[in-house]
């Protein structure tokens, strides 16, 4: 059952601006009030500019119209209206009504926000490493922004099924299961390794068994006989393939577990999964007349895409050998989380360069009929990580980089940062506050980055304390934090009848904090966590700047409690938005 939100105070004005407008033009009723934050006033409405022109009127003559009608069906939350320029409302609320809603909203266990996905079955697609290799830093913004984007939308109510879309069949896999067997003394399960980690160690078996695969003939005879062996599904060769997946997972989990992101091991369904389906999913587009023959192979031509030459662009479902490749999975996978999985929002998290691919495999899911009704397919495309020479991000010897290794780099480089501004923190604390605030920082680095575009790896830049990091809003938290450990045990609600007025710092925290909820909406419809990002870092700018100007403990009651309640909902909105973000909120740092 979906939750109500509450109606933040900017809602309440376009409301009234409707109304007013209504009144005065019913044939405008329809009308966008056009109500927007503004530096002259609480919020302006900019609609009679519009309107006037639509109309033929003079826009200060309709603003004041506007005005005057608004002085009749404005509820308690407008405290005045007034006209300027060529036809603005400039509107304030009043103090009352900003008080009543930071009560409210901190009486609420959800800070205010509804849940308009309720009950939305929502499958992510997102992570997606290779079995036996290393997760590299291609893995790191499919897997911080999937991760995101499960969090904020099981916030909103949806019923969210994660899905971990591992690399787990191959040709490859017989290469190396038939080295592993010619070579039983290699240590590659985690317990047999130190100061490394299985997929590291299979990682260098696979290159070995590639190499001796192009330079022993004898060897690949008998790799390709394993192929055989592992897709007609001998046990021998399965068990070792099943004891190579389990041992790279945990690998996964290690890095999982420390970006803190919530793929759990039951999340994972690799290409294996799909592999019986992938007959039964040709046939039913055989018989839909849309996989057709070609050259001796099974292809699905593309309704809208064209090749260079104007010639539709096709899916291979079957190769001519009889083989599958990833169309063939993927449109397995489509079929698969829409009929099985009953899926009505299908999200794939992936870097842009396969946006033409899941352009082409969604249209022919719609032309099978799949994706159907209210059933839609989005893909979350993502731009690329690139080093400080603005290339993609590679090692200095031009290889790709280890998702561990960066990591690593950005945790260390924190607590050189940490360390230098508290240099008595005890080494236990100290690692502990920079583990979470070098991995905040790489995961919100990612996120505020608008994700259709590139950013730069900058190490340095991400852990400042200063500027729009994740570093800035930890901290603003753990001023938060300090203040309301200071002040022990008090109301959490403000003094609403105390006709309390407000400074400006106040008054703008206050309004920033009852736009919360309607960015969690808007990060849900639209997909994109830097819009939550942004709001956060304003937070934390408004809060300094209340921080700095109103004293809070030495302040005379009612003030001290109303700013307490600022306080208050204000650490629990940055610590509730850090926690979507995947972000750790320390108290002490």
């Amino acid at each position: 059952m979906s939750t109500a939100a509450i109606v933040p105070l900017i809602s309440q004005v376009s409301t009234a601006v409707s109304e007013a407008i209504r009144r005065v033009r019913p044939d405008l009723a329809e009308a966008d009030p056009v109500v927007r934050p503004s530096e002259h006033a609480d919020f302006q409405a900019n609609a009679a500019l519009a309107l006037a022109k639509r109309v033929g009127s003079n826009p200060r003559e309709l603003a004041a119209a506007f005005a005057d009608a608004l002085g009749d069906v404005r509820s308690g939350s407008i405290e005045s209206v007034d006209v300027s320029g060529p036809g603005f409302l400039n509107i304030a609320v009043a103090d009352r009504a900003v008080w009543q809603q930071v009560s409210a909203r901190l009486a609420d266990s959800r800070h205010g926000v509804g849940t308009p996905e309720s009950g939305r079955r929502t499958v992510i697609d997102y992570s997606a490493p290779n079995i036996a290799k290393e997760m590299h830093v291609g893995h790191l913004r499919t897997t911080i922004i999937g991760d995101c984007l499960a969090r904020v939308l099981g916030f909103l109510g949806a019923d969210v099924v994660r899905q971990n879309h591992l690399g787990d069949w191959g040709t490859q896999f017989g290469m190396l299961i038939q080295y592993l067997d010619e070579h039983p003394d290699a240590a590659w399960h985690q317990d047999e390794l130190t100061g490394t980690s299985s997929v590291s160690a299979l990682a260098v078996l696979y290159k070995e068994a590639k190499r001796l695969f192009d330079a022993d003939p004898a060897f690949a005879d008998r790799s390709r006989a394993r192929v055989v062996a592992l897709q007609s599904g001998d046990p021998a060769t399965i068990a070792r393939w099943r004891e190579i997946v389990a041992e790279s997972e945990k690998a996964f989990r290690a890095i999982y577990d420390r970006l803190g992101v919530l793929l759990a091991p039951e999340d994972s369904v690799g290409e294996s999964y799909y592999q019986p389906k992938l007959a039964e999913t040709i046939a039913e587009l055989e018989a839909a007349g849309i996989a057709v023959e070609s050259d001796g192979a099974l292809v699905v031509f593309s309704a809208d895409v064209l090749g260079p030459e104007g010639d539709p662009v096709p899916l291979m479902v079957r190769k001519r050998d009889g083989g599958y490749g990833y169309d063939s999975t993927d449109l397995a996978t489509i079929r698969y989380r829409i009929k099985e999985l009953g899926g009505e929002r299908l999200i794939y998290v992936t870097d842009a360069r396969q946006a033409l691919h899941f352009r082409m495999i969604f249209d022919a899911a719609r032309r099978a009929g799949w994706l159907a009704g209210d059933v839609e397919a989005i893909h979350v495309a993502y731009g690329m990580v690139l080093g400080l020479d603005g290339r993609p991000f590679r090692s200095r010897e031009g290889d790709t980089v280890r998702l561990v290794d960066l990591l690593d780099a950005a945790v260390e480089r924190a607590r050189d940062v940490v360390a230098g501004k508290d240099p008595d923190l005890d080494p236990a604390e100290l690692d502990q506050i920079a583990e979470q605030a070098g991995i905040g920082a790489v995961k919100y680095a990612d996120l505020s980055t608008s994700r259709g575009k590139d950013y730069v790896f900058d190490v340095d830049r991400m852990v400042s304390f200063a500027g729009n990091t994740g570093v800035y809003l930890q901290y603003a938290h753990t001023r938060m934090a300090a203040i309301l450990r200071k002040a022990g045990s008090s109301s959490p609600a403000a003094d609403v009848d105390g006709a309390i007025s407000l400074r400006p710092e106040e008054r703008a925290l206050a309004l920033r904090l009852d736009t919360y909820g309607t960015v969690v909406t808007d990060v849900g419809a639209l997909l994109e966590p830097h819009r939550l990002c942004g709001y956060l870092y304003d937070l934390a700018r408004d809060f300094t700047s209340f921080y700095e100007t109103c004293h809070v403990l030495s302040a005379d009651e009612p003030i001290r409690t109303n700013r307490l309640a600022l306080c208050r909902l204000a650490a629990r909105t940055m610590q509730h938005g850090l926690g979507l973000l995947g972000i750790a909120a320390p108290d002490r740092m």
